[in-house]
């Protein structure tokens, strides 16, 4: 039986429609490749207390680490004032990640290395036992400390550290109250109960322990109490070792440096080829810390820390001052010129000529950091009087070290410190920035013009000083004292000589980010939170997405007139 015209036309356009449909389902199904979407970001608080001021700082980073650390980066700096307010500042700096997170290709794996590499070693968390908290693998034993002045570091309306709140713990807690509200403002609702945060306490801490132990316990509980009203995961609030904050802090500039990993132009993230790694130098208000890599092996096992990164161990050479922070030698060389006056005017040679101020003795020596006694016969206020004399000056600060304990022996610093010779480029921060800052000495001055400048500006007169930089009086009577101390400290405590001066670089951040031990301290802590997969999808080359199109609209035309033809063609 033969078909009519119309049977012929909608058998036709059948055809074309199960043909072009198959043809699109293929196209689907077999050409497309799965791609991974761009993953979620992590957010982690780290508060820094140390000895003259508090710092939060909020950190971020892709949620599928496949090496077990993460690719962090700064998204928020703020410092704590009293009374809970706050002083903020973003950070911009992005690792390579989330500069592609919105680029229509999908998020490669990233590659860091073939081996997970947690840091060294661990230790149960205190609120997860199945998770572990970082700890450096040292045998150094927590010393206790505090005590502040005023730190160089500070800035007008910024608050203190909060060892200086022993007679009012509660207050310590208070003051962060306003750098909490701008983190949990930063990090998106939905993620703040997965969010951990951790308070690490400094040389300030240690010493108020030193000095009185309950004391300090209060203000940890103070502190505790307010972070455990935030809606995140509160990791613990603690003391941090000398030589955890020196390893620390030498990962932070090493990782922002890209030392120690870093985004290629493949779009991975690579080990860089081997090369000289950067030593750090960090000085607090109450301690100092050096750290680098040796070009000799570590005889002293207790100044070696050893950890993983990426797949590379590293063994570091690192050790803490503490009282050679910057506030307590000036305390410690204050109350070393009231000893050694025999009236009640002191003659301070550190001091700017012309300057006069008064001083309360007791707050000279309550620190821990000053092992002798106020004369008997002193009154409670004494007169300070600036002689502007920095070959004096120098040496009633040589005299806060133990050089003699150090002769005739090749390793070692001061007060009989093992250490190997120093190596390397070095990253100068906190203090020893600031302090090179003020006397214009950041950029790269040789040895010689460096003491030269500090010499130069010791023997200005007081009033030309405050002239000249006004608004700063706080800070400037210290800042001869604190030129030619860093001086002594790095050429006759540490060993650089005019070969090796130029190494140092003196520098607050690096690419966007502050300096200090709280981005180390993060990676680490990344290592311990649970990697998330990154979404998958199914997708095609825009070659074969046209293609498709085309042949799915040949089917939905086809269809369609089948459909036409089947209402509106007469029957034969």
């Amino acid at each position: 039986m033969r078909l009519t015209w119309k049977e012929r036309v909608m058998t036709a356009l059948l055809g074309a429609a199960v043909a072009s449909g198959i043809t699109t389902l293929i196209l689907i199904l077999v050409e497309a490749t799965n791609v991974f979407l761009p993953t979620d970001i992590k957010f982690g608080i780290v508060l820094d207390a140390g000895s003259s001021h508090t710092s939060l700082f909020v950190y971020r980073w892709p949620a599928d680490k496949e090496n077990d650390t993460g690719v962090v980066s700064q998204a928020l700096a703020c410092r704590a004032k009293a009374s809970g307010g706050s002083s903020s500042h973003p950070s911009y700096l992005q690792l390579g990640l989330w500069l592609h997170k919105t680029s229509a290709l999908c998020l490669k794996h990233l590659l860091l290395s073939p081996t997970s590499a947690p840091i060294i070693g661990f230790r149960a968390h205190p609120r997860n036992p199945g998770w572990s908290h970082p700890r450096f693998l040292t045998s150094s034993h927590l010393q206790r400390p505090f005590v502040q002045i005023r730190s160089q570091s500070q800035v007008p309306g910024s608050g203190p550290g909060i060892s200086s709140y022993a007679s009012s713990p509660d207050q310590a807690g208070e003051s962060l109250r306003g750098c909490l509200e701008e983190a949990l403002t930063l990090i998106p609702e939905a993620q703040h109960q997965g969010t951990p945060m951790f308070l690490g306490a400094t040389a300030g801490m240690r010493l108020l322990s030193q000095k009185n132990s309950s004391q300090a316990a209060d203000i940890f509980a103070a502190v505790t109490r307010v972070l455990r009203q935030a809606p995140v995961d509160l990791w613990g609030s603690e003391l941090l070792a000398g030589q955890d904050e020196g390893a620390l802090g030498w990962i932070t500039i090493n990782y922002i440096l890209g030392l120690l990993v870093k985004f290629s132009f493949s779009g991975e993230w690579i080990q860089p080829p081997e090369g000289t790694l950067v030593g750090a130098l960090d000085m607090g208000g109450a301690s100092t810390q050096i750290t680098f890599v040796p070009g000799v092996p570590i005889l002293d096992k207790s100044t070696e820390a050893t950890f993983r990164l990426y797949g590379s161990e590293h063994q570091v050479y690192t050790h803490s001052y503490l009282c050679f922070g910057r506030d307590q030698m000036l305390l410690r060389l204050l109350a070393g010129l009231v000893q050694s006056s025999p009236v009640p005017r002191v003659r301070h040679p550190c001091y700017h000529s012309g300057y006069q101020g008064t001083l309360s003795l007791e707050s000279v020596f309550e620190s821990p950091c000053v092992h002798t006694t106020a004369p008997p016969d002193l009154p409670q206020n004494l007169t300070v009087e600036g002689t502007g004399n920095p070959g004096a000056c120098i040496s009633a600060i040589r005299d806060l070290f133990n050089f003699s304990s150090c002769e005739g022996r090749d390793n070692c610093a001061f007060s009989g410190v093992y250490q190997p010779p120093v190596r390397g480029p070095f990253y100068a921060f906190s203090n020893f920035y600031y302090t090179f800052h003020f006397l214009n000495l950041t950029s790269g001055q040789p040895l010689a013009t460096a003491n030269a400048t500090v010499w130069e500006f010791c023997q200005k007169h007081w009033k030309l000083v405050e002239m000249t930089w006004p608004g700063q009086e706080r800070w400037l009577r210290d800042y001869c004292a604190s030129g030619l101390y860093i001086l002594t400290l790095l050429v006759h405590g540490y060993g650089f000589r005019e070969e090796t001066w130029s190494s140092i670089e003196f520098r607050k951040q690096a690419g966007g980010t502050d300096i200090g031990w709280t981005l180390g301290y993060m990676l680490n802590l990344t290592s311990m939170i649970p990697a998330e997969l990154p979404a998958q999808w199914r997708a095609q080359s825009y070659g074969v997405w046209a293609v498709s199109v085309v042949f799915m609209v040949v089917t939905l035309v086809a269809v369609l007139a089948v459909a036409v033809a089947q209402l509106f063609w007469p029957h034969d």
